[in-house]
């Protein structure tokens, strides 16, 4: 039993870089961040059977570019919802940048928390249990999931055994894809990062 999962990062909204938007809500795509989810759409070229998408609105509007040229629904899957950043949520990174706190939640994702959200290790057990309980229902089967920079990262550091605390060794940039493929017999990651737009 094997199935195939592609992680795509959203399109870029107006706000990447220079905001923590975590779960906001009313923060779309915008011109730019539209095109490129349309080139994704694109550049994945049909190549799959499902799209799943995390609620939030960003991560939905890339979805639903994808999922357009296959005649697509959009599956909502609350376990690829970004990270609950509870009290830093629309926060600058500028203003973050002087909160000790925020320091340490990146030295040392593996016991950190966001103040009043979620630990990295509860969001690596939410969905590493999503894509184990997706792959065992769609065998043979290749499944589109639009989520978020370190929900993924988070992924790819449970199948390939890395620390939670060395998940910014890698990137995983807007309109991106990362392929893992998952049975029974466990996960490999297939690819990392590749730029569909």
């Amino acid at each position: 039993m094997t199935a195939t999962l592609i992680l795509v990062r959203h399109a870029p909204h107006e706000q990447i870089g220079q905001r923590l938007s975590g779960r906001m809500p009313g923060l779309g795509l915008g011109p730019e961040g539209t095109a490129r989810a349309r080139r994704a759409a694109r550049a994945l070229d049909g190549a799959f059977d499902a799209v799943q998408s995390s609620p939030v609105q960003r991560a939905r509007e890339t979805a639903e570019a994808i999922a357009a040229g296959r005649g697509l629904p959009v599956e909502i899957a609350p376990a690829l919802e970004e990270i609950d950043f509870g009290a830093w949520t629309g926060r600058t990174f500028d203003e973050l940048a002087g909160d000790p706190d925020w320091r340490i939640w990146n030295e040392r994702r593996g016991s950190a928390r966001a103040p009043g959200g979620e630990s990295m290790a509860e969001v690596q057990a939410r969905v590493a249990a999503h894509l184990a309980d997706t792959a065992r229902a769609n065998e043979g089967r290749r499944i589109v999931m639009v989520s978020h920079c370190d929900v993924i990262r988070a992924a790819v550091a449970h199948v390939i055994g890395l620390p939670l605390d060395r998940l910014l060794a890698f990137d995983v940039d807007p309109a991106s894809a990362t392929r893992i493929v998952a049975g029974d017999w466990g996960a490999r990651l297939l690819s990392l990062n590749e730029r569909l737009a």
